[in-house]
């Protein structure tokens, strides 16, 4: 889970953008908890500014026990979450002034899968049916006499 993503869409979700620090970490406890989505979404977000800085930044402050966000941390997440137009760089980022090198970003392809998972399915149902077929094998033999 990227915490500074989550920081911004935390804080855009509270009435003038403000949270005590209280409703932070219980909203931040929820959401780490909430599953890979939410880890997908936020490292998503965070790969169209891989330099965010919230704090330095500008985009959040520390004011009264808790955090705000501010209008340029406002732009900076409605900027991560517009989709890209064809053809436009996917990291350019309005945080910093000087332009970035853009990347070209492959799409994460799922974690593969063991090779031998299926054998070692098959190994198991194999050793089962060995076992059921022994059960009644001994079973009929006992039962004749």
């Amino acid at each position: 889970m990227n915490f500074q993503v989550t920081v911004l869409k935390i804080l855009a979700a509270y009435p003038d953008g403000f949270a005590v620090m209280e409703d932070l970490k219980r909203d931040m406890a929820v959401l780490a908890t909430s599953g890979r989505d939410w880890a997908d979404r936020t490292r998503r977000l965070a790969s169209r500014v891989p330099d965010l800085d919230i704090f330095s930044q500008g985009l959040v402050e520390r004011i009264s026990g808790g955090w705000k966000l501010t209008s340029k941390g406002r732009d900076v997440l409605a900027f991560m979450e517009a989709r890209p137009a064809p053809g436009e760089p996917s990291l350019a980022s309005p945080v910093n002034e000087a332009p970035q090198p853009v990347f070209e970003i492959a799409p994460v392809s799922p974690l593969p899968q063991p090779t031998d998972r299926a054998k070692r399915r098959r190994e198991r149902r194999e050793r089962r049916r060995e076992a059921r077929e022994r059960a009644r094998a001994n079973a009929s033999c006992q039962g004749v006499g």
